[in-house]
């Protein structure tokens, strides 16, 4: 048995206090620990009641140092632990220290996940594939990944998608319909929406272009793929290699005819 002969406080933090056993430092706790242990001077501590301290205090530094890594954004119970396991707390303090961070209200995976949703959906206009794949990241439960996507419902997918096809509809004008159709594609299964929304989408949609939009968009396109050719080919063979190229784009076949006309006539 040892008798605590004195108790300060630390320079470094105030809220920290280091503990003498018989004019010896032995351990250092926080003013939770010491309070909640009635440490003073005087008092006799047997050697299982030091590791019962002790235990304490390193849970209120894993709790401490979980408050504050929670104090930057929400994180998950999976990040938290991470957070405290690669901090090289053991897994019994580490566990201690999350459940009375669940007690508190610190940390709840349900209210996290739906708080990660929510934000998926109005910065990034994810669908539900790529958020569940978030939510698998940060080690949410296949359970309470289903329960929360569920909230997302086929409209407001629809209505994501929708946004997301016009401003690639915009972005999109130096592109034939079937480039554009498949960047929208693209776009959208990218972002995690499924076929069925991606077809929704693609058909509410006109792709038609004006005879001189087409003029306007082979010349754009066109006159690489002709010189490249050109180069290599000549006569019927190099016609074929530019006509199936530009009908690989997207291209009619009677846009394409008329292209090559003019440019063997140039």
């Amino acid at each position: 048995m040892k008798v605590i002969t004195k108790i300060g406080r630390q320079k470094n933090n105030p809220e920290r206090y280091n503990i003498y056993l018989d004019e010896v430092y032995a351990f250092a706790v926080d003013e939770g620990t010491l309070i909640k242990f009635g440490l003073m001077r005087g008092k006799l501590l047997e050697p299982m009641e030091i590791e019962e301290i002790t235990y304490e205090d390193e849970i209120a530094k894993a709790f401490n140092k979980a408050l504050h890594y929670l104090g930057f954004q929400m994180r998950s119970e999976y990040e938290v632990r991470k957070k405290l396991l690669d901090a090289g707390h053991g897994e019994a303090v580490v566990q201690e220290a999350i459940i009375k961070l669940e007690k508190l209200g610190f940390l709840n995976d349900e209210t996290y996940s739906k708080a990660l949703l929510e934000t998926k959906k109005r910065t990034m206009k994810k669908g539900p594939r790529a958020i569940r794949q978030d939510l698998h990241k940060k080690g949410i439960a296949k359970n309470l990944q289903d329960e929360v996507l569920e909230t997302f419902s086929y409209e407001e997918q629809l209505e994501l998608a929708r946004q997301l096809a016009e401003k690639e509809m915009r972005a999109g004008s130096r592109r034939t319909p079937a480039q554009l159709k498949q960047k929208i594609q693209d776009v959208l299964m990218r972002k995690g929406y499924s076929f069925q929304i991606v077809s929704d989408i693609l058909e509410s949609m006109t792709f038609e272009r004006a005879e001189d939009e087409w003029h306007d968009l082979i010349e754009a396109q066109g006159d690489k793929i002709w010189r490249k050719y050109a180069a290599k080919f000549e006569g019927m063979e190099r016609n074929m290699k530019v006509k199936q190229a530009l009908y690989q784009k997207g291209f009619p076949v009677e846009i394409i005819n008329r292209f090559i006309e003019e440019k063997e006539q140039e």
